[in-house]
């Protein structure tokens, strides 16, 4: 008797583990594709790309592939992810992407050197999301764009080769390179100033994909690594865990099924 407690007390632990395991993980897990929008005050920490406000905001992982361009050496890219947060204030927007370069290329004083730059792109409407690459007409996108040189623009594109300056914005960038790593900051007012300028409120997510040129690889115009389509989780979002959760969730009650099922086994066995 006290060998079938024993061998049900640890078979009820495993159960018990295998359950303490799992419900964290579906509390504190994202949706796929979310990138968290922080709630800052300190605006002029975030404007820095090394500000201590960023310590607060948590950072995902977004891989990066090679654009589908009808360019020169389109699939050669040799970026694979960047890192992106997100943070607001009561009036402006922060978007601060990171990334792995170890050269920091900033010259472009020779017809065969490019600078790094890194781009944000958003729907200039989310009534619908554009096509990914450079909108659609009846559907543009808005694009934040910063290269080694420290020049910067807001643009608007209706989809491939119709890129033109917005004039009148209020885009705001700040990078560092160190570490082998460049980061930057883009913010830019939460209103949006006319039809063509995307306009972030506190109820509505809104799509954002990102694009880096690493200048050292040759990597200039449609030759760059870009993301699929993500979205800033400035309204309350789809609920539900991302695929690796779900597959971790039915691990784990896989788990107690079998640790239920085997204790009826010892005690069929036992009681025989």
């Amino acid at each position: 008797m006290a060998r079938r407690s024993l061998i049900l007390a640890g078979l009820l632990a495993a159960a018990l583990v295998a359950t303490a395991t799992v419900v964290p993980m579906l509390v504190s897990a994202r949706p796929a594709y979310e990138i968290p929008v922080h709630d800052g005050a300190d605006g002029d920490s975030l404007d820095g790309a090394e500000g201590d406000a960023w310590n607060e905001a948590p950072s995902v992982g977004v891989p990066l592939s090679s654009a589908d361009a009808a360019v020169p050496a389109a699939n050669d890219t040799s970026v694979e992810e960047v890192r992106v947060a997100s943070a607001r204030t009561d009036e402006r927007l922060y978007v601060r992407l990171s990334w792995a370069d170890a050269t920091r290329d900033t010259s472009t004083n020779d017809v065969r050197e490019f600078a790094d730059a890194v781009a944000v792109q958003v729907p200039a409407n989310e009534s619908e999301r554009p096509p990914i690459a450079m909108g659609g007409t009846d559907n543009p996108v808005n694009v934040w764009y910063w290269n080694g040189l420290n020049s910067s623009q807001e643009l608007l594109a209706g989809g491939p080769g119709t890129t033109t300056v917005m004039t009148s914005g209020e885009l705001r960038t700040n990078a560092t390179h160190s570490d082998d790593r460049w980061r930057v900051v883009f913010s830019r007012p939460l209103a949006g100033e006319d039809a063509n300028r995307t306009a972030f409120s506190a109820t509505e997510d809104v799509d954002a994909a990102v694009a880096v040129w690493n200048g050292s690889n040759m990597e200039r115009s449609g030759q760059k690594a870009t993301s699929e389509w993500y979205y800033l989780a400035l309204g309350p979002g789809p609920k539900g865990p991302p695929y690796e959760a779900i597959l971790w969730t039915v691990a784990g009650l896989a788990i107690v099924f079998t640790t239920l099922v085997t204790i009826e086994g010892v005690r069929r066995t036992r009681g025989e």
